[in-house]
């Protein structure tokens, strides 16, 4: 036993070999996570006159930096038809699919940033000291305009104190204060470098840690919305504990797998299963594990049964945070549910498939059939993602090159769509303050200093802020194309694409994946999906007739609100990929093709 030990003790340090890191091929997740360290530390040291602007700087200049480096990296990965390489010891795959879903996401953050900067739809009261200082009336702002509509300044769509309760004094102050949470730019470059990595991981471990490096952001995020805060916060705290309870899920998934088959390495995985099901071994510890790594992914994913939380959370966070979770973290989702499937458990194919069979079916026609019942729009636009969800599932089922190309695609087409629609919900507003005249003599002092300081004591309003909210109910969008058509017809384009209607990208996405999986023995799946997307397209169709041929309400009719340049180039690319997409597919159907082969 002594003998052991000292044998033991003058063993050489240098057997132990360090990992090697490719700096080189991992710098695009290097530069967004940089960038979000160094927002973090912007929040902690820059004057708070300066932070938007350095924030948005940093963080959009940040994401074109990392495009640039990624198409760098894409360049050399995929040279003389090369597959990409192993990283950290093969914990991060920089494959074809990693590449193609992370230039997706670069693209869609890009966007999304943009939109979360938006200053032009919302006015709150303008800060005493601008007001004080530029020597103001009540009745004016900084950009001329007066009336009722008068008095307030720009601002973003964020709550100005997150920690404060709704609707109390506190928050009152600072909104009058002018305060601005920036910290919501670092928060999304965070999210965005954990979507980056999440379909690149080549084991569970650190998928585990990619899921919640991109999750806790977004459960922050969605409890940041300055309207409706309630809905907000209660979104955000049904997110995050279902959230934990699927990320528990996952690493319970991960333990049983390593128990079955000795590694969390995807691609040592995949051949273990594959000697023991060519031998006729049992592969039952596999499958729990498999099971319970689906429900942390399918949750992510938002299919059905592990749905519930997506209507309640679109609707009450942030619409900029919507339309960033309902695109990006979709296209994530199934990065990484791809991988594990393709990689690690293809060997398992014959057990796994029927249970992925029901949850498509589930996710297409539960969802598709709910969605007929929703009268609020972000509510539709979520049962929607939902049924989309069932959709790109079918790729997933088809399991061949052919399938995996149709589902990138898909991915692309959706996440363009989904980006615009809801950019789209939040410039279409609510009248603003009511024009009745209240009695300054009012008991409730708190009311009658927000009235003085907001229109004087001539006037009421409902709350501290200056526009109206975004109308979110469909009786509200009544005629709403015949008094903005630009705006009716770019959703409308949103909707027919969303239905599946040719010329649209929804339209080849759709068939794209519905001739993958027919070609492998999944016609049933193709009936179910075309039966959902009628159905479906009865809430599309729905909203179309009620911005076009509907009444115009005769009190309260909503208005749209031009946006800034940031959202409405964003909105302009979503709206010009939609169409390009379905009318010359093509080069993008080419290009995810090629990306179609994952290195194992």
């Amino acid at each position: 036993m002594t003998t052991s030990l000292v044998a033991l003790s003058t063993t050489p340090l240098a057997a132990i070999e360090a990992p090697s890191v490719e700096y080189a091929a991992l710098s695009p997740m290097l530069i967004v996570f940089s960038a979000g360290v160094i927002g973090v530390l912007v929040e902690a040291f820059a004057p708070r006159r300066l932070r938007y602007a350095l924030q948005l700087a940093l963080s959009l200049g940040g994401l074109v930096v990392a495009l640039a480096a990624l198409a760098t990296v894409t360049t050399a990965q995929t040279a003389d038809g090369a597959n990409g390489q192993f990283a950290m010891s093969g914990a991060v795959v920089m494959d074809r699919p990693t590449l193609y879903l992370q230039g997706l996401l670069l693209i869609i953050a890009i966007i999304a940033v943009g939109f979360m900067a938006e200053r032009r739809l919302e006015r709150v009261v303008a800060p005493v000291t601008m007001r004080t200082l530029a020597g103001a009336e009540v009745g004016d702002d900084q950009s001329g305009r007066t009336g009722l509509n008068g008095g307030g300044v720009d601002a973003d769509m964020f709550t100005p104190s997150g920690a404060s309760v709704p609707n109390t004094d506190a928050e009152f102050e600072a909104t009058r204060a002018g305060a601005v949470t920036t910290e919501v730019f670092p928060l999304a470059l965070l999210a965005v470098g954990g979507m980056m990595l999440f379909p690149a991981c080549g084991d569970l471990l650190t998928m585990f840690i990619a899921l919640e490096v991109f999750s806790l952001p977004l459960y922050l995020l969605c409890g940041l919305a300055r309207r409706r805060r309630l809905i907000s916060q209660e979104a955000s705290l049904k997110y995050f504990l279902l959230g934990a309870f699927s990320s528990a899920f996952f690493l319970f998934g991960a333990a049983f797998v390593y128990g079955a088959t000795g590694s969390l390495n995807l691609s040592t995985i995949g051949a273990s299963l594959t000697d023991v099901a060519g031998t006729g071994g049992d592969t039952t510890l596999a499958l729990i594990g498999l099971a319970m790594l689906a429900v942390g992914l399918l949750f992510k994913v938002g299919a059905v049964p592990f749905h519930s939380w997506i209507p309640d959370v679109y609707q009450g966070a942030p619409t900029p945070v919507t339309a960033f979770m309902a695109s990006a973290t979709k296209v994530a989702a199934f990065g990484a549910l791809l991988r594990v499937f393709y990689v690690g458990f293809g060997a398992l194919r014959d057990q796994w498939e029927p249970a992925l069979w029901a949850v498509a079916i589930a996710s297409m026609v539960i969802a598709s059939v709910m969605a007929v019942t929703q009268n609020d729009i972000k509510r539709m636009l979520a049962y929607s993602s939902i049924a989309h969800a069932g959709f790109i599932l079918l790729g997933l089922i088809a399991f061949d090159d052919a399938g995996l190309g149709a589902t990138l695609f898909y991915l692309a087409a959706y996440a363009f769509t989904t980006l615009g629609a809801f950019a789209m919900v939040a410039v279409i507003r609510e009248p603003d303050c009511d024009t009745t005249t209240s009695d300054t003599t009012t008991s409730d002092t708190s009311t009658s200093a927000r009235t003085a300081a907001i229109h004087g004591t001539a006037a009421t309003v409902r709350n501290p802020h200056l526009s109206g909210r975004e109308a979110t109910d469909l009786t509200q969008w009544s005629g709403l194309g015949r008094r903005y058509p630009l705006v009716g017809a770019m959703f409308a384009v949103y909707l027919l694409s969303f239905a599946g209607i040719p010329l649209t990208s929804g339209f080849i996405a759709k068939f794209d994946v519905f001739a993958a999986v027919a070609g492998n023995g999944g016609g049933v799946l193709v009936v179910i999906g075309v039966i959902s997307s009628a159905i479906a397209a009865y809430v599309y169709i729905r909203i179309i007739v009620a911005m076009f041929f509907d009444d115009v309400p005769t009190h309260d009719a909503p208005h749209v609100v031009k946006p800034s340049i940031l959202t409405t180039t964003g909105i302009a690319i979503c709206t010009l990929a939609t169409v390009v997409l379905g009318i010359f597919p093509q080069p993008l159907l080419d290009l995810a093709d090629a990306a179609a082969t994952f290195l194992r």
